[in-house]
């Protein structure tokens, strides 16, 4: 049977333990909805440190459900696109790439945070700036959304 890069990729990115980068987060606003039983915290977008880049989302999402939700699909006011993406260390070397769905297990939380799991916003508003917020939508398997608020910082900020 022959099995492509990307299925493998994946397969290697689901392995991976995810690598948080930083430590005393603050508290965030949690936001729930009413369809889903999916809270997200520390919801944050770090700006690139040269503009035109992509920027970084991350935060934390937990499950206080019964059964699994895999979020499927990403939207950022303010980005022309956003892609789930993961990182994997391949041949001593750090990558990353789009991934298909995150995984939150019924009763646990799934960080998406640096090094790790993390949504990329590309082409930005100029208009998104540092101190300010933008709205964040998560669609799940079956096409129930949620959308959060989303703290927007600096590069280099603590992530």
């Amino acid at each position: 049977m022959k099995t492509s890069r990307p299925f493998l990729a994946s397969l290697l990115l689901a392995a991976v333990p995810l690598a948080g980068c930083s430590s005393g987060e603050e508290p965030a606003q949690e936001v729930a909805s009413e369809a889903l039983p999916l809270h997200v915290t520390n919801a944050r977008l770090v700006l690139p440190p040269v503009s035109g880049n992509p920027a970084a989302i991350y935060f934390d999402v937990a499950n206080s459900g019964d059964r699994n939700f895999a979020v499927r699909d990403v939207s950022v006011e303010g980005a022309k696109k956003a892609e789930l993406h993961g990182s994997m260390e391949m041949d001593g070397k750090m990558m990353m790439d789009s991934v298909g769905q995150i995984l939150v297990e019924a009763g646990s939380t799934t960080s998406l945070e640096s090094g790790g799991y993390h949504v990329m916003a590309f082409d930005l508003d100029p208009s998104l700036a540092a101190g300010a917020s933008t709205m964040m939508t998560l669609t799940v398997v079956g096409g129930d959304t949620m959308t959060v608020p989303v703290e927007i910082r600096t590069a280099g900020e603590d992530r």
